[in-house]
């Protein structure tokens, strides 16, 4: 769950910030104490982009309201899920928790519908019974990812991102980024950013499976939640159990209308990402030994938005350090299950962005990796293979004053 420095503190922030409820808080009383005591934006996943026209601001709190609605079963919650809230799965809009960890299915070109696929819905409302894991079956864990900056990675042209990818590795450097093609579903439309009649270019979610944020949001009401909405108004089913499930959820289909799912998005696409640390002479040399061992190959420093129709994501400088392009990540990390034309082994390269205060959001811990197995930077590096091979033994050959100077930028950014 959000640690109490995440959510309510954040959240009065913002609410005195864009002056919408600044003299409620005079009333109570209590707006000096929660100025001193609230983060900086900077040292938060879930502040606002800067520049917001006061629409943006009022349509970013709204989503927030909704990003943290939590669902009743009367409001539709299952008859299967996996959590009640968007913000039940994302500490503080950051990474999520081992307890929060999403189960995929692997193997066989449908993902095993017929057993349960795509994703395990590991909790039942009263009267339907919860997915179990069939025997044998190969699984993918999938930690919640971080959402800030989604609207940052969305507003990159798809040529910035196409134009670093090299999948025959032509300057032999080792390294053979790909773009993860995709074909969105029905309900995205030509103007929303990543809709149209595809192939389009995948960059979010933990394969760049995804092409928009529309999308993203929908599936996750979807198959976290169990939330039928416009885009996707069937329940999921539970093939292991009788149509008694089913029964259960009596809330009307579709659940939740399509203008609640757009404020999600709305908020989602205004998300800014933490601010960096400050550099140091330490962390510059990390910065220099970053790039000597062959880390920005993959982890590109920043990348660059195109126009856009909000003014806040045009034109703005993202340091992401993602290429958002798929790797080989070798045996050690392969789940083995294919997402769009991503297969078992390949990743899209993680965004190093927030790693500065992850552990305020986390009870002072690091969960890192697809699947949270890694508890610090360090030790997410060490275990990369395939094409960051010569990457992670390059580091791992580093003085230990100058590893150290590496990871002091990488957790700085």
């Amino acid at each position: 769950m959000p640690s109490p420095r995440s959510t309510r503190s954040a959240h009065a922030l913002r609410l005195v910030a864009t002056g919408l409820v600044v003299a409620p808080l005079l009333a109570l009383g209590a707006c000096d104490r929660m100025l001193t005591t609230a983060p900086d934006p900077g040292d938060l996943f879930d502040a606002p982009l800067d520049g917001l026209t006061s629409a943006e601001q009022a349509a970013f709190v709204e989503g927030d309201a909704q990003f943290g609605r939590p669902f009743a079963i009367g409001e539709g919650l299952g008859p299967i899920f996996n959590n009640v809230s968007c913000a039940s799965c994302h500490s503080g809009d950051g990474r999520g928790r081992p307890e929060n960890i999403l189960t995929r299915f692997s193997l066989g070109a449908d993902l095993l519908l017929d057993q349960g696929g795509p994703q395990l819905q590991d909790k039942a409302i009263p009267g339907a019974v919860a997915e179990q894991l069939p025997v044998g079956v190969e699984t993918s864990r999938r930690l919640p990812p971080p959402v800030f900056g989604m609207g940052l990675i969305e507003a990159i042209p798809a040529d910035s991102i196409l134009a670093l990818a090299d999948p025959t590795d032509a300057d032999g450097d080792g390294i053979s980024g790909r773009p993860n093609m995709v074909t969105p579903p029905d309900f995205v439309p030509a103007h929303e950013p990543g809709g149209g009649a595809g192939p389009v270019l995948g960059r979010l979610g933990r394969k760049a499976q995804t092409s928009s944020i529309l999308q993203q949001t929908v599936d996750a009401y979807h198959q976290d939640m169990g939330i039928t909405t416009d885009f996707r108004p069937d329940e999921i089913a539970n093939p292991q159990a009788s149509p008694a499930t089913q029964a259960a959820d009596r809330v009307a289909d579709p659940e939740l209308a399509a203008s609640a799912v757009r404020s999600v998005v709305a908020y989602l696409r205004l998300l800014a990402p933490p601010a960096p640390g400050q550099m140091t002479a330490q962390r510059e040399l990390g910065r220099q030994r970053f790039e000597s061992v062959g880390c920005a190959g993959c982890h590109v420093p920043s990348l660059r938005t195109g126009p856009s129709t909000t003014a806040a994501l045009a034109h703005r400088n993202v340091p992401l350090f993602s290429d958002l392009l798929l790797h080989d990540m070798g045996d050690g990390l392969a789940d083995y299950r294919s997402d769009g034309n991503a297969d078992g082994r390949e990743w899209r390269t993680t965004p190093l962005w927030g790693l500065r205060i992850i552990r305020d959001f986390l009870d002072g811990q690091a969960f890192l990796l697809h699947d949270g197995r890694a508890s610090s930077v360090e030790q997410a590096i060490l275990l990369h293979g395939g094409e960051a091979l010569a990457a992670r033994d390059a580091f791992a050959a580093l003085p230990p004053e100058e590893r150290a100077a590496l990871l002091d930028f990488v957790e700085s950014r």
